[in-house]
């Protein structure tokens, strides 16, 4: 059976899940691994047979995307070209994960397309959806990498065919601790934004990750840090909490690894304001902006905030089994 593996490259998440999901895959068959995107800070320790730059979100400084880079990094008739040479048919299966170069071609060659992805269970009727609509933002999340079949990874169980998230295997050998710090990761931010707002907690050990510099300083108590992951995952592992974007991985992950959280979703990002949702009916706190006015509430997290119970049980291999049994029938052989 010969597998395209198909990855957003944008953020970390999607690439973090490839890690667990690529040698699983490669049991049951050739798998040829294609990345498109940018902005991520993880990489493969495998062979990437098709990269390419796809359709990337810009990370912005305020707490958002930034519109204007992204459009201005969009080239539609290089997008076209790449899902034009891509060699779709050649494929036994296609698995997606929110990647919209191969899910376009299969879309217009009108071949099969397995959707493997957060974003799946985001859009199922039956997932937490935030009050506010926002046509445009579904629209986009709908459209981006569209697929024929969709299987999804969030915070619960909403729906049929929509699991737990994959916790990466390097996340799930770690002992955790608490060394008193809390680990901060809102990439959306500029740094001295960041410590213009933490700064105001003077009793508090912070760690910040960060997308927008390369040298590691110090400033009073808020320790900043270029990404990298094998830090980031040490430093979320012995934390006393983790403050972040709403993305996926690195909420799943902290709840995971048994860590209060407070999570800030991107500003104009669907997706994001979603999982916000999901976090909430979870009892996490959310908060809007890093607005003084909510700075209130992070003091209430810091000092009283609780770790909300979550149960991830590893069924990655399970998915990827039920999926090539559902798709690939004719060529797929259980590994015994």
């Amino acid at each position: 059976m010969k597998i395209l593996y198909a990855v957003q490259g944008t953020g970390n998440g999607h690439l973090s899940r490839a890690l667990d999901i690529i040698p699983i895959l490669q049991q049951r068959g050739e798998v040829d691994i294609l990345v498109s995107g940018c902005q991520a800070d993880v990489s493969l320790p495998y062979p990437v047979h098709h990269q390419f730059s796809g359709l990337s979100f810009i990370f912005g400084k305020k707490g958002g995307v930034d519109f204007v880079k992204t459009f201005g990094k969009l080239n539609s008739r290089a997008f076209y070209q790449q899902m034009r040479q891509l060699p779709i048919e050649s494929y036994d299966l296609v698995l997606n994960d929110f990647e919209p170069v191969s899910a376009w071609a299969c879309y217009f060659r009108k071949k099969p397309c397995v959707a493997l992805s957060h974003q799946s269970a985001v859009l199922a009727p039956q997932a937490p959806q935030p009050k506010k609509e926002d046509v445009f933002g579904k629209f986009i999340l709908k459209n981006y990498a569209p697929a024929t079949h969709h299987y999804g990874f969030h915070f619960g169980r909403f729906g049929e065919n929509i699991f737990t998230p994959v916790i990466r295997s390097q996340v799930r050998e770690l002992t955790p601790d608490n060394l008193g710090h809390i680990t901060v990761y809102l990439p959306a931010y500029d740094d001295w934004k960041l410590i213009d707002q933490l700064k105001n907690f003077k009793n508090t050990d912070w760690q910040v990750f960060s997308k927008h510099n390369k040298t590691p300083f110090r400033h009073k108590n808020i320790q900043v840090n270029p990404i990298q992951n094998e830090a980031f995952v040490k430093s979320m592992a012995t934390s006393t909490g983790v403050l972040c974007g709403a993305g996926f991985e690195t909420p799943a992950e902290a709840l995971y690894l048994g860590k209060k959280l407070l999570a800030i979703p991107m500003k104009s990002q669907y997706e994001q304001q979603c999982n916000a949702a999901a976090l909430k009916k979870m009892g996490v706190p959310v908060i809007p902006s890093l607005k003084t006015k909510h700075l209130p509430v992070i003091q209430e997290w810091l000092e009283n905030g609780s770790v909300i119970p979550v149960n991830y049980p590893n069924e990655t291999e399970q998915i990827i089994d039920q999926i090539l049994q559902e798709h690939a029938a004719d060529k797929y052989q259980p590994v015994v």
